[in-house]
């Protein structure tokens, strides 16, 4: 994979080919910033061009990077423990070796929801394991197979339990020669402060809506009014913007399940809100969590829609043909009672209260607070 094809982190990349061209490569370097915005590709890039000792875009990639198989690129990694796995077996990456490169090789950006899905572990907590580093000092213990560099790229290091942590620690210490760590973090408060002491810290920064733009049209060929709409639904996030486009999307759900929410609430039909309420107890706690979000986020955006004000509201054509009729419901009357409704479910979900009880009282709170502005 070369840097030419992560998208935008121009200031990035510039950064750490200069590290390489002045010769003061620090030995554990840690990638910080949002989901979605590149901190994968960044890393995996850089791997390769450490790698490959170029970044020449009119000179073929040699197949082993390409198809990420060199034997000196190593990936660390979330695992879960599954069932046919014995009692005393600490999950490693290499026992997710197949499934990693299946999807890293779909492209490096991909949630951790879309890692569980892979692994067929949704309902499970996914750490990085003692054993794990017990791996990682074996295989960098090993001579460079290309008499270069080895490159040990990390994702999501915040979730190392703490045996593998301080393993780790004393890895990043004492590191085996022309070793380089790449970490790719999203949460560094949760990571030992000897870790983050220990290593350079990159923030990447989110995409800005042109770069988003310039590589929907690129890419895929997008139209410009949908590529513009999409790049400020997605915030920075490449990820989103991708989420976006598919076909039958979680957030394609979610509208359709806001659009009967407030329909129903409207007509005030207590029997067809409980059966909603029956379907959102269905989900897992995350989503059911993700839905309350763009709850929220529907109400933001229809309380601005009634300032007809544009350039304020981020929606999608379909978001917005509901919005012409729906936003007047939402008003300076109830935005801020409806946004604490939200909250509260949210944290009564994330305190395993009873769903169906908490969507229940939701829906018929939402009743009594759906009321049009006085003409």
């Amino acid at each position: 994979m070369r840097l030419s094809e992560v998208i935008g982190q121009q200031e990035c990349k510039a950064r750490l080919k200069q590290m390489v061209a002045e010769d003061r490569l620090p030995h554990a370097i840690m990638l910080c910033g949002p989901q979605g915005v590149g901190k994968l590709a960044l890393a995996v890039a850089f791997g390769c061009y450490l790698l490959e000792g170029n970044d020449d875009d009119s000179v073929a990639e040699p197949p082993m990077l390409a198809k990420l198989e060199h034997p000196d690129l190593h990936f660390t990694f979330p695992t879960i423990k599954l069932p046919s796995m014995s009692s005393d077996h600490k999950p490693v990456s290499d026992d997710f070796a197949r499934e990693w490169h299946e999807l890293i090789m779909q492209g490096p950006y991909f949630s951790m929801d879309q890692w569980m899905t892979a692994m067929g572990g949704e309902n499970q907590q996914a750490i990085i394991t003692a054993g794990e580093s017990d791996e990682l000092v074996r295989k960098l213990s090993l001579k460079s197979s290309q008499g270069g560099y080895k490159v040990s790229v990390i994702w999501l290091p915040e979730r190392m339990n703490i045996e593998c942590a301080n393993k780790l620690l004393k890895l990043i210490e004492e590191p085996p020669t022309q070793t380089v760590f790449l970490m790719v973090c999203e949460e560094p408060d949760k990571l030992l402060e000897t870790i983050r002491s220990r290593v350079q810290r990159i923030d990447v920064k989110r995409l800005a809506n042109e770069e988003v733009q310039q590589a929907l049209a690129e890419r895929y060929g997008m139209d410009a009014d949908k590529a513009t709409r999409i790049s400020r639904l997605c915030g920075g996030s490449w990820l989103k913007a991708l989420q976006e486009m598919q076909v039958g999307t979680e957030n394609e759900q979610f509208l359709d399940l806001f659009k009967m929410l407030m329909r129903l609430a409207y007509k005030r039909n207590v029997k067809d809100l409980r059966k909603w309420s029956e379907t959102l107890s269905a989900f897992g706690r995350e989503k059911q969590k993700r839905f309350l979000q763009f709850f929220m986020r529907m109400l933001r955006e229809n309380f601005m829609y009634n300032f007809q004000q544009q350039e304020l509201c981020y929606m999608t054509q379909e978001e917005e043909e509901f919005a012409r009729n729906f936003a007047r419901f939402i008003n300076e009357n109830n935005i801020l009672q409806l946004y604490d409704l939200a909250n509260v479910a949210i944290r009564d979900i994330g305190q395993n209260a009873n769903a169906k009880i908490v969507f229940f009282d939701f829906v018929l709170r939402i009743i009594v607070l759906l009321i049009p502005p006085k003409q």
